[in-house]
C-alpha cells in the first residue's frame, strides 16, 4: 500500500513517535536520511562535490543543518545559508544543537549575498529551508533565492516537501507565490498528497520516503493512498474459452451531437478495444451509418435505443439542446450502470433536480469531470477546485452519491464515504483533446464487463496514464500525442496486466 497523510496527521504521528523518543532523534534520523539521499546525487568523488544546502528558520532548517553536518564529513564541500529564526528563544533545542554540529563541521557559513550563488557550478542544492508547516508565500530574500535556484541547472534535493508547495493540496503557497523547483525530495514519516497533485508532481521531482524508523503502531489507518495495480488486480481475469461476446457486456456511448461526432466514436473505439462484448455508438441526431474506421461498432439514434440494456456512457460530444438534456434525464432514471462525462456534467451542473434523482441512483455512477466541469458542479470556479483538489472531489462524491474522477496532474478518484485515491500514472501528453473521452470509453468498458465502479474507476485511470507513458517512452509524445493513439496502448496494457496477474 502507498498510504498519503495530510499535515496533521503527520503532526499527529509525530507528537507520538516523539514521547518515546530521546530528545532530537527524529531531527537527527532526517538529517542522516537526508544526507544519504544527497551521497546518491552525488559523483563518486565525494569531497570535489560543491554542495549548496540551504537551512531555514524551523525545524525543516534543522533538519538540513544536520545534513550539512553529515555531508562535510564524507568529504564534499559544503556551502550553507542559514536563515536563523527571527526570535531565537522560539528554536527548539534540538535545531539549536544541530545548529552547532554543523558550526562544528567543515561546512561553509555563508550570506546569501557572499554565496555567489547563480556563478558556481553546483553538483547539488540540498533545501530545507521551509518544510510542511509553511502558510505564507515566499517574500523578499527568501523568493529571491528560490528564483535563484530554480535558475541553476543541477540536481536539487527538497527535504519533506519543496519549499512553497502545500503539503496537503499541492499548490503554491499564495495567489503569486513561488516554489523551489526540486529534482527530487526525501519526505519524511508519510507521502504528502501534495507531492502528488496539482502543482505537485512539477515541483517535488522522484519522491523517496524515509519513515525515520517510527514504529508502526503510531501510523493510524489512512484514508487516502496512491493509485496502484494492487487495489484491482483481483478483477483482471483471463478470459475462458467457453464465452461469447455476450459475456463480456453492452457499452452504449450517448453524444455525438451535429459536428461533435468524433468524441463518442473515440470512447466506443476505446470500449470495444477495451474488451466490452459489444459497443453502440448513439448519436443525439444525425447518426453516422457506421465508423469506417472501427466497423464493429453499432451507429444508431440514441432516442431508438433501450437504455437498459448497456452500460451507458454518456456525455462526449452530447451538446447541450433539449435532446440531450432528455437523453440525459432518460440514461439517469435508467437501471444501468451509468458514466457522465463532458457535456453530460455541464447539463447536470444547470440543473439542480437532476442532480438530486442522480444521487438517489441505486446502480452504479461515475462522473468524470476535468477541474472546470468539477467547478460548475460545485457552483464555485477553478481556482477553488485546483486550491484543494481532494475537498473538490470528496464533496463532488459526497453530494452527487458517485465515484468521482477529478482529472488533472495527479488524478484524484473519491468515493461518496470518502476514500480517496490519486493517481500516479501519466503525462503531459494527455493534455490533448479527445483524451477524457477516450478515459470515459475504457471505464465504461470495464463496467460492462462487471468491474465494481470503485476498482473501474481505478483502474481506468492508471491504465490511462499507462498508455501515455508507455508512448512517450518510445519517443511517440507528449508532444503531438493524439488520444487515437491512446486505444491500441491501453489494450496492450490491459492484455499485460491480465496475463501478469489474471486467474
Amino acid at each position: 500500500m502507498n498510504p498519503l497523510y495530510t499535515v496533521a496527521e503527520i503532526r499527529a504521528i509525530e507528537r507520538a513517535a516523539t514521547a518515546t523518543l530521546p530528545q532530537g532523534a527524529l531531527m537527527q534520523r532526517a538529517g542522516q536520511a537526508s544526507a544519504n539521499a544527497a551521497l546518491d546525487l552525488l559523483p563518486l568523488t565525494t569531497n570535489q562535490a560543491r554542495v549548496l544546502v540551504l537551512a531555514g528558520p524551523g525545524d525543516n532548517g534543522g533538519d538540513a543543518l544536520e545534513a550539512a553536518a553529515h555531508l562535510s564529513y564524507t568529504g564534499a564541500q559544503v556551502t550553507l545559508i542559514h536563515f536563523g529564526p527571527a526570535d531565537h528563544s522560539r528554536s527548539s533545542a534540538e535545531r539549536q544543537a544541530a545548529l552547532q554540529r554543523a558550526k562544528a563541521s567543515d561546512a561553509r557559513f555563508r550570506a546569501v549575498e557572499d554565496a555567489n550563488i547563480a556563478g558556481t557550478e553546483w553538483h547539488l542544492v540540498v533545501d530545507g529551508l521551509f518544510g510542511i508547516g509553511l502558510k505564507r508565500p515566499l517574500s523578499g530574500a527568501l523568493r529571491a533565492l528560490v528564483e535563484t535556484v530554480n535558475q541553476l541547472r543541477c540536481s536539487v534535493l527538497a527535504l519533506d516537501v519543496p519549499s512553497g508547495l502545500d503539503a496537503d493540496t499541492g499548490g503554491v503557497v499564495g495567489p503569486d507565490g513561488v516554489a523551489l523547483h526540486a529534482t527530487h525530495t526525501i519526505t519524511f514519516i508519510g507521502n504528502k498528497p501534495g507531492l502528488h497533485t496539482c502543482d505537485g508532481r512539477d515541483y517535488a521531482g522522484l519522491v523517496d520516503i524515509s519513515r525515520l524508523e517510527i514504529d508502526a503502531s503510531h501510523f493510524a489507518p489512512a484514508a487516502l493512498h496512491l493509485n496502484e495495480v494492487k487495489f484491482f488486480a483481483r478483477h483482471l481475469k483471463a478470459r475462458r474459452h467457453n464465452s461469447h461476446k455476450g459475456s463480456y457486456g453492452n457499452v452504449a456511448v450517448i453524444g455525438g451531437a451535429r459536428g461533435m461526432s468524433g468524441a463518442p466514436i473515440l470512447a466506443a473505439r476505446t470500449a470495444l478495444n477495451s474488451g466490452a462484448g459489444r459497443v453502440y455508438a448513439l448519436f443525439v441526431e444525425d447518426a453516422l451509418p457506421c465508423d469506417p474506421g472501427q466497423p464493429e461498432l453499432m451507429c444508431r439514434l440514441a432516442g431508438d435505443y433501450d437504455l437498459d440494456q448497456a452500460t451507458l456512457v454518456i456525455g462526449p460530444g452530447l451538446g447541450a439542446s433539449t435532446a440531450a438534456q432528455a437523453l440525459l434525464a432518460s440514461a439517469i432514471a435508467s437501471g444501468s450502470p451509468l458514466l457522465a462525462d463532458a457535456d453530460a456534467l455541464n447539463l447536470l451542473a444547470a440543473d439542480t433536480a437532476m442532480q438530486t434523482v442522480l444521487a438517489q441512483r441505486s446502480k452504479p455512477t461515475v462522473l468524470t469531470p476535468h477541474p472546470l466541469e468539477a467547478a460548475r458542479l460545485l457552483g464555485s470556479n477553478i481556482g477553488a477546485v485546483q486550491a484543494d483538489r481532494l475537498a473538490s472531489a470528496r464533496t463532488l462524491a459526497a453530494r452527487l452519491n458517485a465515484v468521482v474522477v477529478l482529472k488533472g496532474s495527479g488524478t484524484v478518484i473519491a468515493a461518496p464515504d470518502g476514500k480517496a485515491v490519486i493517481n500516479t500514472t501519466g503525462n503531459p501528453a494527455l493534455a490533448t483533446a479527445g483524451t477524457g473521452d477516450v478515459l470515459a470509453g475504457l471505464c465504461g468498458a470495464l463496467l460492462a464487463q462487471g468491474w465494481p465502479h470503485w476498482e473501474a474507476a481505478l483502474a481506468a485511470v492508471w491504465l490511462h496514464g499507462i498508455a501515455a507513458d508507455v508512448l512517450v517512452s518510445e519517443g511517440r509524445g507528449p508532444i503531438g500525442l493524439t488520444a487515437a493513439e491512446l486505444i491500441p496502448a491501453i489494450r496492450a496494457a490491459l492484455n499485460r496486466m491480465v496475463q501478469h496477474h489474471g486467474r
